[in-house]
């Protein structure tokens, strides 16, 4: 054996693989329950990809001349993989509390928009902002997100609404995943909301005619790795037309479509992501049964976000009639000012509360499911070998305590492992 290895997690109570036969996402009956080795070791190479994982037995005799950077003994402790948040909006300035206040108060969603608040207030606020300071405070988000266990997540744009702001955002996100371990999927979203001053029609054109040419210019010439193109398709925001021709400028730029729909009222979003191909649809709390069963059909994921629902007091995404679709049903935290979440673990408890799902699906949708979501299963998302090794450790003998434990995970989380890399150590042992 070579000295090259990176990681040995042994003797874990639990390893929670997800799935072991290289699923790409996992539906149905599938979900009912996951792939766990009870008292199991993992091993991570030297290029931080995962080697072995198995029964403790197995790996040392295996391993048993094997020469590891660090060892890890997690006796006691459950090995899952990190968390996938599959829907952010974490670049902004201009923190919206005044509004919270404005919405226990009654008001609603599009009532803010019109009084001036909601996208509009950040994207005042972002423009104005200093990239350094929108880098600081991203950042800053990020770490947060990671000691959560989250460590790979999907990053928007699209409180630019116009050139230069939208792409210094898509600069932002890039530099944070230079400088962070956590692995970032870069999302353009410059057809967020239609800009002050300008009808839809307009904005539209804007983005077709001047914000996409740019972008596809900044990527081929290796400035800017953008992953996905995003749209808010929304009554009094973008309508299924304009919707339709700007995610497919994006497609045809090699973009993953992955976009904001049915959120508000039904637009027969999902339809529309089934027939362009999309990797993922967002939000669906007005989702049609026709949009479910073409869903299925596509093998679009369906992206819940439960802090949406929670925080607008909107009616929850049907997540029960999506899996027992067949649908592929993922999670995202849906951070931004509006829901100011950095925790998949609370989301997942969300989900299994609110929305009904069990625990063993919450984690294959923040897991397996968002990584296929993201186009990024095959490297991420379970503990197979060849996969990343994203490792999270926990102080609980059994990993449903991530879940019941509501915001419990800052005391669980013990380790966020990156590429085979210790990223956060939280060593909460105190000398009583």
């Amino acid at each position: 054996m070579s000295s090259s290895n990176r990681l040995l997690v042994k003797n874990a109570q639990q390893v929670v693989l997800i799935c072991s036969g290289g699923q790409k996402y996992l539906t149905g009956h599938e979900l009912q329950s996951l792939s766990v080795i009870e008292n199991g070791s993992v091993v991570i190479g030297g290029d931080g990809l995962i080697k072995a994982v198995g029964p403790a037995e197995t790996i040392a005799a295996r391993f048993s001349e094997a020469t590891f950077d660090k060892v890890i003994d997690a006796s006691g402790m459950c090995v899952l993989p990190g968390l996938v948040d599959a829907h952010t909006h974490p670049v902004w300035a201009g923190d919206r509390v005044h509004e919270f206040a404005m919405k226990l108060a009654g008001a609603s969603y599009m009532d803010v928009h019109r009084a001036g608040g909601g996208i509009h207030f950040t994207v005042e606020h972002t423009r104005a902002a200093a990239a350094s300071d929108l880098l600081t405070s991203l950042k800053s988000r990020l770490v947060r997100m990671q000691r959560a266990g989250t460590t790979l997540v999907e990053c928007k744009s699209g409180y630019g609404l116009e050139l230069h702001a939208e792409l210094k955002m898509l600069q932002v996100i890039e530099e944070a995943g230079r400088s962070l371990p956590i692995n970032i999927s870069s999302t353009f979203c410059g057809a967020h909301a239609v800009p002050r001053g300008k009808t839809e029609a307009e904005a539209t054109e804007d983005v077709l005619q001047v914000q996409l040419p740019l972008l596809k210019e900044q990527m081929s010439a290796g400035n800017l790795k953008v992953d996905n193109i995003d749209v808010f398709c929304e009554r009094g925001v973008f309508d299924v037309a304009s919707t339709r021709s700007i995610l497919r400028a994006g497609k045809d730029m090699g973009l993953n479509i992955n976009f904001h729909g049915d959120e508000l009222h039904p637009m027969n979003a999902a339809q529309l992501g089934a027939e362009l191909g999309a990797l993922a649809v967002s939000h669906l709390e007005e989702v049609s049964d026709e949009g479910i069963a073409a869903m299925a059909e596509a093998k679009t994921a369906a992206v819940l976000l439960p802090t949406t629902a929670y925080i607008l007091r909107l009616p929850q995404p049907r997540a029960r009639d999506m899996l027992e679709a067949g649908v592929i049903v993922a999670l995202g935290s849906d951070f931004n000012p509006n829901a100011y979440c950095c925790s998949m673990p609370i989301v997942m408890h969300l989900a299994c509360v609110n929305m009904k799902m069990s625990m063993t699906e919450a984690l294959a949708a923040a897991t397996i499911n968002a990584a296929y979501a993201l186009g990024r299963s095959h490297t991420h998302g379970s503990l197979e070998v060849d996969k990343h090794g994203d490792l999270l450790l926990l102080n609980a003998t059994r990993w449903e305590h991530l879940i019941y434990q509501l915001g419990g995970h800052q005391e669980l989380v013990r380790y966020v492992v990156v590429k085979g890399n210790v990223v956060y150590d939280n060593d909460k042992t105190l000398d009583l």
